[in-house]
């Protein structure tokens, strides 16, 4: 009998064909909607190998109920949707796509830090609804980016990146990470500074951290008050970094300047969300690493590394 793979959202079928030639594959026949929690508990029960989105929930209960799961090959760099825990436990390889998606998250970001600034939606919006009527000095007036200071906090390859961009603007880049990069600062030009620091010399603060324990909740309310009344606040990383209602508030009552986000609490957003009524929000739905050639070669990565695991053999990114 064939191992059995299931995959939770609908792919191109060029993609899985390597797949289909030497194992089962069943896929979610539906490529906009996550697949429902009870059928991927029950897909999961039979299968040897996932292939899964961040939207889909790899806790206990889906892993110790899944007796011959070998391995979960996860469509993104980040890995929160997974218990990694109760993987390793259970002895469920689990790998993730990074490298790929380096440098096309990195344009996104830097594309939206410059549409926030210069206020592209707001002003794509204004002529469309047919309210140009004639130029006028500080119409849709914005802030410059060039030769002011970014500070990115999670100073990953994504972060070093975008860093790299923000040099061709000349930009001063300050990060902060839980370990100091030297090579980063000698290759990038980049300065180390302490949080707080990062937060009260920054004309943007760029998030590029990983959803951890540690950065769960870490801008709050205190944050905000520390950063300058003209800063605009990025997150390309994770939701849940950020305390929304925090941040409502900065925005608000001016203690920020604007905000430009990809990523939020609880995805999908529903337009009534309170941030997506304010005209200093640029709002996108996660699409950081969305350019074609990128998310065909992060599914051709998952299809490489699930092919690996279930041949006996160690998968290219498998986390550690």
């Amino acid at each position: 009998m064939k191992p059995y793979i299931y995959i939770t959202r609908k792919l191109p079928e060029y993609v899985i064909a390597p797949l289909q030639k030497e194992f089962e594959v069943e896929m979610w026949n539906q490529e906009d909607a996550p697949v429902p929690r009870d059928t991927l508990l029950s897909k999961a029960e039979k299968a040897s190998a996932l292939l899964t989105m961040l939207s889909d929930k790899v806790d206990q209960e889906l892993l110790q109920n899944a007796a011959s799961l070998k391995v979960v090959a996860n469509l993104a760099v980040g890995y929160d949707n997974i218990d990694l825990e109760a993987a390793r436990k259970n002895g469920v390889t689990i790998t993730n796509t990074p490298d790929v998606l380096t440098e096309t998250t990195a344009d996104l970001t830097f594309a939206l830090l410059m549409a926030t600034a210069r206020r592209i939606v707001e002003a794509d919006r204004y002529i469309k609804e047919g309210k140009w009527k004639s130029w006028s000095p500080l119409l849709l007036a914005g802030m410059d980016i060039h030769h002011k200071t970014l500070g990115i906090v999670g100073m990953g390859s994504i972060g070093e990146a975008v860093a790299r961009r923000a040099k061709g603007f000349n930009m001063d880049v300050l990060y902060h990470n839980r370990s100091r990069k030297p090579e980063a600062e000698q290759s990038v030009g980049v300065r180390y500074a302490s949080f707080d620091e990062l937060l009260a010399q920054s004309d943007f603060v760029v998030v590029l951290a990983p959803l951890t324990k540690e950065t769960e909740g870490m801008f709050q309310e205190d944050q905000f008050n520390k950063m300058k009344e003209s800063a605009i606040f990025i997150n390309a990383a994770r939701g849940p970094i950020v305390n929304e209602t925090a941040l409502e508030k900065a925005l608000k009552m001016g203690e920020i300047a604007g905000a430009g986000l990809d990523v939020f609490e609880t995805e999908p957003v529903n337009k009534e969300h309170p941030l997506l009524q304010l005209n200093q929000v640029v709002a996108i739905p996660h699409i950081g690493s969305s350019s074609k050639e990128t998310r065909h070669a992060m599914m051709a990565l998952c299809v490489e590394n699930i092919f690996s695991v279930l041949k006996g053999d160690q998968p290219k990114t498998a986390v550690k």
